[in-house]
């Protein structure tokens, strides 16, 4: 009996770790309907799951940019949506992407589990960008996006990302074993972890066009901070992504 229990209760917590479609399709029936800027498009992974993506063409433009959120929200959320809507009015396509959630009380040490998941999110995402002539692929990435895109990258090095954009970054990590540039941004005013996590993350930023940037009274969020945030992400890509 205790052995029957034991098992049922590692069946519990394997599918507590599974990501939450449930949760997705709420997040999405709450955001379709007031999205006035871009496309809703559904990409469908091997396991038959579609997830939503918010997709925003530019015309005669090479960069796509993959938009990926933080946790447990969606792909219109925050400083997500502010990026997603107006980095196209500088020149660059994004495709915002729901990435795997858990249920509401999970914490970022939840995550780990979905993120083969969430590298197959980022593959689909950026292959859906290059399919439609960009010529060139970056992400940005907030938070805990920043631990799954590292993850995506670290595990993928042919990937075609050229460049990466990386807010609020939660984990110390060791952005030398990755070959594109990065642009480590975080705020005055950031959570303790991601604060102390900055001294490691700029040993590690060896890159040509790589460079770390502290934005003067920020929180984790950019709250009130919408234009600097922009003024910081686009003014990097251009420098780094210049017409070749």
């Amino acid at each position: 009996m205790r052995l029957l229990l034991a098992c049922f209760a590692l069946l519990f917590s394997l599918g507590g770790m599974a990501a939450d479609y449930q949760r997705e399709q709420r997040w999405a029936d709450e955001v379709l309907p007031s999205v006035l800027v871009g496309d809703p498009v559904w990409l469908a992974q091997t396991n038959g799951h579609k997830f939503l993506g918010l997709y925003t063409a530019v015309a005669k433009v090479k960069v796509g940019l993959v938009i990926v959120h933080g946790i447990g929200v969606h792909p219109d959320w925050g400083l997500i949506g502010t990026l997603r809507q107006q980095l196209p009015d500088d020149g660059y396509a994004t495709l915002a992407i729901q990435m795997p959630v858990l249920q509401a009380d999970a914490r970022p040490e939840d995550y780990p589990p979905t993120f083969a998941e969430s590298a197959e999110r980022l593959r689909l995402a950026v292959e859906f960008l290059k399919d439609r002539g960009y010529a060139r692929v970056a992400i940005v990435s907030h938070s805990l996006g920043t631990w799954m895109t590292y993850d995506y990258l670290i595990h993928q090095p042919a990937s075609p990302v050229v460049a990466w954009v990386a807010i609020g970054a939660p984990n110390p990590f060791d952005l030398a074993k990755l070959k594109l540039p990065i642009l480590d941004l975080y705020g005055q005013n950031d959570l303790p972890h991601v604060a102390q996590g900055a001294k490691q993350r700029a040993m590690g930023l060896k890159q040509k066009g790589s460079t770390q940037v502290m934005a003067p009274g920020a929180d984790h969020f950019f709250t009130g901070q919408d234009a600097a945030l922009r003024e910081q992400v686009r003014g990097w890509l251009d420098k780094t992504l210049a017409p070749q």
